[in-house]
């Protein structure tokens, strides 16, 4: 994914994976870049896969879903290292990438709500509207934040680590345990990072007085 630089020491899983993994998505970036990929093709991509990902949930192939997803994580870091060795950065592309990693992650979610639904699974379908909500206030929460330049990049399951949660789940056709993981964990992370910011602007306002 795309994102400006910072000065700041990484705080979440996905900032980290970040740093481990960049001299491999670099020599993979070169390799793109000589195919002549561009940046926002290797996003559309990912999304193209993700909805390819969702037919197969959908239609009950609830392992080749997942087998798809795996293959299509990398894609996720790869787009904004692209874009950075063909000196194509912009915050237009971060923006483009972003709404499309959000869109990505629903059309899953979706496909699962459909899959519950088609099989009378209230309580699937339960589980999978409380996951995108948490996923929802998760993104959202730091967007607003940062707008009001408060730092929410705190917190216990941020995308990556939903995926990574997901996917395995849906791999070994278990995609009930996951959910119920999400449930629960993404709404925990997106009070985490309520409460983060409160202690933010507490802080300010005691340094204001």
């Amino acid at each position: 994914m795309q994102h400006q630089a910072t000065n700041k020491e990484p705080k979440t899983f996905t900032d980290i994976l970040r740093t481990t993994f960049k001299s491999y998505a670099e020599v993979i970036a070169v390799f793109l870049n000589r195919l002549g990929l561009r940046p926002n093709t290797v996003t559309f991509l990912g999304l193209l896969g993700h909805f390819v990902a969702a037919y197969l949930v959908i239609r009950g192939n609830i392992t080749a879903g997942g087998i798809v997803l795996l293959f299509l994580a990398p894609l996720d870091f790869l787009d904004g290292t692209l874009a950075r060795l063909r000196g194509e950065s912009s915050r237009f592309g971060a923006f483009i990438d972003s709404v499309t990693d959000r869109y990505s992650e629903f059309v899953i979610l979706g496909s699962l709500l459909v899959y519950y639904l088609n099989q009378g699974n209230s309580l699937g379908s339960i589980l999978v509207y409380l996951t995108a909500a948490g996923s929802i206030l998760v993104s959202y929460i730091r967007a607003r934040a940062e707008s009001l330049e408060f730092d929410a990049r705190v917190g216990f399951l941020s995308r990556v680590e939903r995926y990574i949660i997901l996917i395995p789940c849906l791999i070994f056709n278990l995609p009930i345990y996951g959910l119920w993981f999400l449930a629960i964990f993404t709404n925990f992370t997106a009070l985490q990072r309520i409460v983060h910011v409160r202690q933010q602007a507490y802080q300010a306002g005691s340094e204001g007085e």
